[in-house]
């Protein structure tokens, strides 16, 4: 059956992971953007799988659901034609204490499906503040892009549409001040505006100057972290003082060792291990692993408190190594350790879930991003023989789809 030319009336029965609803048309599954479950919308097909499933766009609501907002940003709007509809927003439309519901539903039916048993319980909680701006105002790291005829935005959802845009409500303020949005762009295909709680906001036009920028500084509590300007420190500005709390909470003191093989995976400029560093002290041991070499030069400097190896390497070609040439004494070492990690969207994977289970570390605490990815490593965990002892959820990412969750496993 070939997708409708017109657009077709939709009955919203859930949510699905990347900020798309799900309806069926004739049997078919359709996934639908700018909707909310239980409503009734009218829906263009924008993209038909015959075997598989089709994507819509909602272009009119015909029930709204009582969770229905309007849109935080007006040129995010299902009042707009869903090809000049600014991306990076897919929640704006929904109530704030509502969109953490679904991100709730989402993460226990990730479980329950790739993980193969129920989530702990938890809540997807709140960044302190954000209630009072309404999840606005958050983000520090804005990238906008450049059209032919030099006008900057955001991408449409799904494209390479440039939507040319008169606020950004998600950033912080200092970045909405850096940039005059209507202001014509030349010899550039991007703007990037960085926002760090320790430096000056900077406004980077094209990735040259990016490249060229110094490096910045972010604050944490007491602590302060280098990174590159372009690198990757978690966008929320509270992110990182949430994350340092909850992975020093997920850690049980009682099976933390500070002379074993302790490992920070994916360690970036240091924030996790740092944060296991201020909770135990300046005699802990530990190694992180890092694949971007700028990101492990700022470690070095950031963990200089502690007796820490940075090491640039992929964590899974690392892990390799590591099984294949390590003494059996040192091996031995992991039996007593933690492993902190905290990997991309896509996940740690079956590979590397399963030479940490080769290691046999006392405790791992997963950092991520992913829903899905988090709860198929889960599996893998458990299959491994590793037993989930805490779950949390966080909305770092208010009026988007995205979330990040700390989980907890002790060796069986």
């Amino acid at each position: 059956m070939s997708a409708p030319e017109q657009p077709i009336d939709l009955d919203i029965t859930n949510v699905a992971h990347g900020g798309i609803f799900i309806a069926r048309h004739e049997g078919r599954v359709v996934f639908v953007a700018d909707a909310i479950t239980g409503e009734r919308v009218r829906a263009r097909v924008t993209e038909a799988r015959k075997k598989k499933f089709w994507r819509a766009e909602t272009v009119e609501v015909l029930e709204a659901s009582p969770h229905r907002r309007e849109h935080v940003w007006p040129e995010a709007s299902v009042d707009r034609d869903p090809s000049v509809r600014a991306g990076g927003a897919e929640f704006g439309h929904i109530a704030l204490a509502h969109q953490r519901e679904l991100k709730h539903r989402v993460l226990s039916e990730a479980f329950e499906r790739f993980a193969k048993h129920p989530a702990p319980h938890f809540e997807v909680e709140p960044v302190p503040g954000d209630d009072e701006r309404n999840g606005l105002g958050w983000r520090t790291r804005v990238r906008l892009h450049v059209d032919g005829e030099g006008r900057m935005g955001p991408y449409a959802s799904r494209s390479h549409t440039v939507v040319p845009v008169a606020s950004l409500p998600l950033a912080t303020e200092r970045l909405e001040k850096a940039v005059e949005l209507d202001a014509l762009v030349e010899g550039a295909a991007s703007i990037d505006l960085i926002d760090p709680s320790g430096s000056e906001a900077l406004l980077c036009v094209g990735d040259d100057d990016l490249r060229a920028a110094d490096p910045v500084i972010e604050r944490v509590g007491d602590r302060e972290f280098s990174a590159e300007a372009g690198g990757f420190w978690q966008v929320h500005r509270g992110a990182a003082s949430v994350l340092t709390e909850a992975v020093q909470s997920a850690v049980d003191g009682a099976l933390f060792d500070p002379r074993a093989e302790n490992h920070d995976l994916y360690g970036g400029v240091g924030l996790l291990a740092a944060a296991v560093g201020d909770r135990f002290g300046d005699s802990v041991r530990m190694t992180t692993v890092e694949s971007d070499a700028a990101a492990t030069r700022h470690a070095v400097r950031n963990l200089s408190d502690w007796n820490v190896e940075a090491v640039t390497a992929r964590v899974d070609r690392y892990l390799t190594e590591l099984l294949r040439s390590a003494s059996p004494a040192r091996l031995r070492g992991f039996r007593d350790a933690t492993i902190v990690l905290d990997p991309p969207r896509s996940g740690a994977g079956t590979d590397v879930i399963g030479q940490i289970g080769e290691l046999a570390p006392a405790q791992i605490v997963y950092v991520a991003c992913d829903p899905v990815a988090l709860a198929r490593d889960t599996g893998a965990l458990a299959a491994s023989g590793y037993r989930l002892t805490g779950l949390r959820a966080f909305d770092l990412f208010p009026h988007t789809h995205h979330m990040e969750a700390v989980a907890s496993f002790v060796r069986e």
